[in-house]
């Protein structure tokens, strides 16, 4: 056993922020087996009598999903809305183009929102700036929003839907920066269509909230400018910028992998700036806030996607099946959007159900938990409350890529409602335990009641169908003894420190 020690002081009024919960949403496209075999798939033994799986219905809530973004991502950069209400039978097939299959339409806005409701979810709705503009996102908001007496509205209800679906988030578009989205635009070009958008889609219905395109990855040639220049444009008619990345371990290098949330880190802290600095240069009261409405580990299934033959329906792409070293970065990734509730408002884990997923499915047969499930559904679950800005001393290492990565990746929030405080730890050690050491006076009558405890001996152990092998338990050995929280953190572990007064 290592000898390794950290401390951290926990405080009640060291606050970072309350969390909006939104932050533990996720995201469906029009992409693979997300939709047709994974949310959907009549005639499964598992489907309700529209079609929904029931089993994968559970998974969701299970997770505590609060805001689900749709219909993509790529594919919404070429979609018609119009193509997927109204009666079934009518509705066409199209080549979809930014995946290149064959979008059927069987399932489309209504249904999507009939599913969000039964998983508790919101819905995150993201218009087409690619293919189209400003009328069409008028249309779509006046159809889903707007209560009855116009053409659109009217529409929606002669579809069966009385009332209006009040859906409140919406997304200008998708990775507008990116030559491979469809309709690709300058930040100038995008910048100008987006605030015009916002100012059309806000007179139809003023209380709803606008999420304005960032970089669809940090690495892009344009960021920073891309960011600056879309919110001269839009900053008084949005109240978001959105964020997109996704990490993977192609050089199989542990010890780096783990600390790449320090990039992710790194990168909601450069976009706060370029926020903060239009504020500054527009002389404004207001505050933009950030969406990172795409996050996830991807890299595993990139050599099959290459193999896949176009316009065939729903084929299995960006089936990603996550390992046990993934499990980890996710849940770092997850401290680190905590760490920055202040102004991380809203986030997506992309995506839900078999693309880059926590839920897989085999079509007519089970769903199963991967990997990454875990962390997620932990933080969802116990991550309500304040987030708190504890003072923390770890021992540090260098990897390829970073210097001085803490072993002690950590965040911990106070629900004071419910009195509760959960301490979440991933220790980032190759060989050592870490003993963790947490001054939490402040919590006067706290008594630890689980330590949920994430580990396995192979960094490549995958979940499946048949076995799930990497599995967390409540075996962990936090211990309070007045007032001071002594908890060891296995070598390599995702760790959930609850306490209750």
């Amino acid at each position: 056993m290592g000898s390794k020690k950290a401390k951290m002081i926990v405080e009640k009024d060291f606050k970072v922020s309350e969390v909006d919960k939104r932050i533990y949403g996720s995201f469906v496209e029009h992409l693979g087996r997300a939709v047709y075999g994974g949310i959907y798939e009549p005639g499964h033994p598992e489907a309700d009598e529209n079609g929904f799986r029931k089993d994968v219905i559970e998974l969701v809530k299970e997770l505590n999903v609060p805001l689900v973004r749709y219909p993509g991502g790529n594919f919404v950069s070429g979609y018609n809305w119009e193509d997927g209400v109204g009666p079934k039978a009518d509705r066409p097939r199209r080549l979809e183009l930014a995946w290149r299959t064959i979008e059927t339409n069987e399932l489309g806005t209504n249904e999507f929102v009939d599913w969000a409701k039964l998983v508790n979810a919101e819905v995150n709705m993201a218009v087409n700036l690619g293919t189209r503009g400003i009328d069409d996102a008028r249309n779509l908001l006046e159809y889903c929003n707007h209560p009855s007496g116009t053409y659109y509205s009217d529409l929606r209800i002669s579809h069966g839907y009385k009332e209006p679906h009040k859906i409140k988030t919406w997304c200008l578009g998708n990775e507008m920066d990116g030559p491979w989205q469809i309709g690709h635009k300058t930040a100038h070009e995008y910048g100008r269509l987006a605030n015009e958008t916002a100012k059309v889609m806000k007179l139809v219905d003023p209380s709803i909230e606008l999420v304005a395109c960032g970089s669809s990855n940090r690495s892009m040639p344009t960021f920073a400018d891309w960011e600056a220049t879309v919110l001269d444009h839009t900053y008084e008619n949005v109240e978001f910028i959105s964020l997109h990345q996704y990490y993977g371990n192609r050089a199989n290098d542990v010890a780096n992998y783990l600390a790449l949330s320090l990039e992710m880190d790194d990168f909601i802290k450069s976009v706060i700036s370029i926020a903060d600095y239009i504020k500054a240069k527009k002389h404004s009261k207001k505050t933009i806030n950030l969406s990172f409405d795409e996050w996830n580990v991807w890299y595993h299934s990139n050599d099959a996607d290459r193999k896949i033959d176009p316009w065939t329906i729903a084929p299995p792409q960006l089936e990603d099946i996550y390992n046990f070293e993934d499990a980890l970065l996710v849940g770092s990734m997850l401290i680190t959007l905590l760490k920055h509730a202040d102004r991380v408002k809203i986030a997506c884990m992309a995506q839900l159900v078999n693309v880059i997923a926590p839920i897989m499915t085999e079509t007519g047969g089970p769903a199963w938990k991967q990997t990454i499930f875990y962390p997620y559904m932990h933080a969802s679950v116990y991550g309500r409350g304040v987030v708190l800005n504890p003072i923390v001393s770890s021992p540090k290492y260098d990897s390829k890529d970073f210097t001085d990565v803490p072993v002690l990746d950590t965040t911990a929030v106070y629900n004071e409602e419910k009195e509760e405080l959960t301490i979440f730890a991933v220790n980032r050690d190759l060989e050592d335990s870490l003993l963790l050491e947490s001054d939490i006076r402040n919590f006067e009558g706290y008594k630890v009641v689980e330590h949920i405890v994430l580990e396995n001996n192979e960094l490549k152990q995958v979940n499946t169908a048949k076995e799930q092998a990497v599995v967390p338990h409540s075996r962990g050995d936090a211990t309070n003894d007045n007032g001071i929280v002594t908890a060891s953190l296995p070598k390599l572990s995702w760790n959930v420190i609850r306490l209750k007064k």
